[in-house]
């Protein structure tokens, strides 16, 4: 992320932002692009309404424009109440969407968020990307975000890229990531084990899927669960079995990163060194 805002020259490759060279013309990716890094942008001692105009200062906007930018950030973003208090008077929340505001000011095509909401309790999370998303509708903004929650990138991000020691190992859409690599679980519960042996082959015979048994429960994972659930049970009364539950479990991110990787995001995020990071980008327009 710190190479495509031109904070941290690459080492090798090439990247384009907004149409521009990274290396060859990072103004111009600077003057094009917002960014919300993962400390508090504003300066602590500031005003909200005068840290906005100055950010529209650095920018080159007209005092007039300035305020008028500040003004209509502030009421999308609900700042109204807190625009004349210093910036350490906020909560955590208030100064995530100021930064967010801080990010915005020039009008940019493209916003770059690092982990936005890390550090928010839940409901200060769910209004601030309440506010994300009314601004991408109303400004037509991109917003390419980097989280480690990985039901935001599921729930928000049109486009998800997943990266494993600074690798890109996945790029869809969470849906197709979801259908193709992980699969909704389907499980089934019948009354002996013979049964549970006897519906491991029936079902098996409807899915190239591996199925799995424990006792007189079976399961298996495939991209099309919601279709093999009523077929299975179709398929075992006709052979006289009867199921005494079933269900069917849709997947998340979190089972794509454990397909693609073999662990969880969460042993990756404890053991990460230098050379082993991971992150979770989410891209919407």
């Amino acid at each position: 992320l710190r190479m495509l805002t031109t904070l941290l020259p690459p080492t090798s490759g090439t990247a384009r932002v907004v149409g521009a060279d990274v290396v060859v013309d990072p103004e111009k990716v600077r003057a094009r692009i917002g960014y919300v890094g993962q400390l508090t942008s504003g300066s602590f001692a500031q005003r909200v309404r005068d840290e906005l105009l100055s950010q529209g200062a650095f920018y080159g906007l007209s005092k007039p424009a300035a305020r008028s930018r500040a003004d209509s950030l502030i009421e999308s973003l609900e700042l109204g109440d807190f625009a004349n208090r210093s910036v350490q008077q906020l909560s955590g929340g208030q100064k995530r969407r100021l930064d967010v505001a801080l990010g915005l000011m020039h009008a940019p095509p493209l916003i770059f968020l690092d982990e936005p909401s890390t550090g928010l309790d839940p409901q200060s999370r769910a209004n601030l990307w309440q506010h994300i998303n009314t601004l991408r509708e109303q400004y037509g903004t991109t917003v390419f975000l980097t989280t480690h929650y990985l039901e935001e990138a599921d729930r928000y991000a049109e486009r998800v890229m997943v990266m494993d020691r600074g690798r890109v190992i996945a790029d869809d859409t969470s849906a197709h990531l979801k259908a193709q690599l992980a699969g909704d679980v389907v499980s089934l519960r019948v009354g002996s084990l013979e049964e549970a042996r006897r519906a491991s082959h029936i079902v098996g015979a409807l899915t190239d899927r591996d199925v799995r048994a424990a006792g007189t429960n079976i399961s298996v994972t495939a991209p099309d669960g919601d279709a093999l659930l009523p077929a299975a049970v179709r398929a075992l009364d006709a052979e006289g079995i009867t199921v005494l539950s079933a269900s069917g479990v849709p997947p998340t991110l979190d089972d794509v990163f454990l397909a693609l990787t073999g662990r969880t995001l969460r042993d990756a995020h404890e053991s990460h060194t230098t050379d082993d990071t991971l992150t979770v980008e989410g891209a919407s327009k």
